[in-house]
């Protein structure tokens, strides 16, 4: 039975969908969204939100172990491993509840079921073995990604961890490897460490966090290590044996070199790959490749109304962008004027490991490949007040400039609270601030953004507190 026409259905309920849907109601579109499992999608529910919260645990758990420090007395400090899943669980809970709350208030239709392209505008809707015809003038596609698996590392569920179960770990295993240095896999380590876990991270490029600035991965490194973590870099896990009591690691460590690691659980953390199955993109002629849907500047897929955002279409792999992705690809729809495609060096990228990492922009050598003649700023903690009151001393902020024009090229954190401040650097280069415009800006004391504005004086020679 085919039902009503909508202006726009976006197949998806995660960040990028449920946000193209609301505004495209705020634009007078009637919308509909197509959910088969979970709405808010993996970030709220499984994702960015839930380990966030996992974090907060770790970070609260961390410094009540300093309390000393603060001339505060802890006794018998422990932790209840099921109350910290359960704290988690309820916060992506209560967000999913949230976006529910949301597409009810803006009348926005939220069609249960699998969604698959029928073309000609049509999409067919599958749940509990019934289909039903949902028909729009435009179809977003944000059915988001998944864990990628390598052969013979695949998630088992029970000793190979994905994402998923080691959010909702029944007990904090002895040891863990982690394998992948990216976002998530340092994310998962930190938090592990953090509650005594003997943690191992494998990464197959020559150092963690690969696509930071060398000089904080640099610093992240000797971090990791001091807090105990063991780092092979330039590795890679050749094979994989379970044992009762968890598994035995082959590593490659180049040279000839080779490891073996065990561990009580490994995880996974090598990347992921888009939900590009079964949807339909074969039915109407949608490319695709390594694993994402092929889309141009504005989203999208070469096919007539049918859009594609988030995940789905490749890295950045951030919420944030996604949503972008969504409010732009909709107000072309609805015709509006002032439109600007994606610029995904403005995409500011965030690690909530400990010590926390972000940064915008392009690092200090890609500068330099791209043939800048650079400024760079740098600003200890160590020489900002309010980080040495917080008894966070440990951290950097670097800045990246075009010598030529002042254009903030790019911007490098490591410390406390960074993935907050990234956000000041993020707004200058939407506004194309130059390195005068930074300087003239008063920022307040005592706070640790003062270490924002004495990381573009010193590139420029004018630094105060260095």
């Amino acid at each position: 039975m085919t039902e009503k026409t909508y202006d726009v259905v976006v197949v998806g309920s995660g960040p990028g969908g449920y946000v193209a849907a609301i505004r495209a109601v705020q634009l007078g579109l009637k919308a509909a969204i197509v959910e088969r499992s979970e709405v808010g999608g993996i970030c709220l529910n499984w994702g960015c939100i839930p380990t966030k919260a996992l974090l907060r645990s770790a970070e609260i758990y961390h410094n009540i172990q300093r309390a000393e420090e603060f001339g505060l007395k802890v006794e018998n400090v422990s932790y209840d491993g099921e109350k910290i899943v359960a704290r988690s669980r309820a916060v992506a809970k209560q967000l999913s509840g949230g976006v529910q709350f949301l597409l009810k208030k803006n009348k926005i239709d939220l069609i249960t079921g699998t969604g698959k392209l029928l073309g000609n505008g049509k999409l067919s809707v599958e749940a509990d073995g019934k289909t039903r015809e949902v028909k729009a003038k435009n179809i977003i596609l944000a059915t988001g990604a998944r864990a990628r698996a390598l052969p013979g590392l695949e998630p088992d569920g029970k000793t190979v961890w994905s994402y998923r179960e080691a959010m909702v770990p029944k007990t904090i295993p002895k040891s863990l490897l982690v394998i992948g240095s990216g976002a998530i896999g340092i994310e998962f380590a930190s938090f592990y460490r953090t509650f005594g876990a003997e943690v191992t991270v494998v990464e197959v490029l020559d150092r963690v966090l690969p696509v930071e600035d060398e000089e904080i991965s640099a610093l992240a490194a000797k971090a990791f290590k001091k807090q105990g973590m063991t780092l092979l870099t330039g590795a890679k896990v050749t094979g994989l044996k379970k044992t009762k009591i968890g598994a035995t690691a082959s590593i490659d460590l180049g040279g000839g070199k080779t490891k073996t690691v065990s561990a009580e659980k490994v995880i996974s953390a090598v990347g992921i790959t888009g939900n590009i199955e079964n949807i339909g993109l074969e039915t109407v002629g949608i490319k695709t490749d390594r694993g994402h849907v092929v889309v141009n500047e504005w989203c999208e897929t070469g096919v007539e109304g049918v859009w594609a955002i988030g995940d789905l279409v490749g890295p950045p792999w951030l919420a944030h962008k996604a949503s972008h992705e969504g409010v732009m690809v909709v107000e072309r729809i609805a015709g509006l004027k002032d439109v600007h495609a994606m610029d995904t060096s403005k995409i500011p990228g965030c690690t909530y490991c400990h010590p926390q990492v972000a940064s915008v922009g392009i690092t200090e050598a890609k500068a330099k490949e791209q043939g800048y003649d650079v400024k760079v700023g740098r600003f200890s903690f160590i020489g900002n007040g309010k980080a040495i009151a917080l008894g966070e001393e440990e951290g950097l902020i670097k800045t990246v400039f075009d010598a030529k024009t002042g254009e903030l090229l790019g911007a490098h954190m490591i410390g406390a609270e960074v993935t907050e401040l990234i956000q000041g650097y993020t707004i200058a280069r939407q506004l194309e601030a130059t390195e005068a415009d930074l300087m003239a800006t008063v920022f307040p004391h005592p706070t640790l953004s003062e270490m924002m504005h004495e990381s573009v004086l010193d590139a420029f020679g004018r630094a105060l507190h260095k």
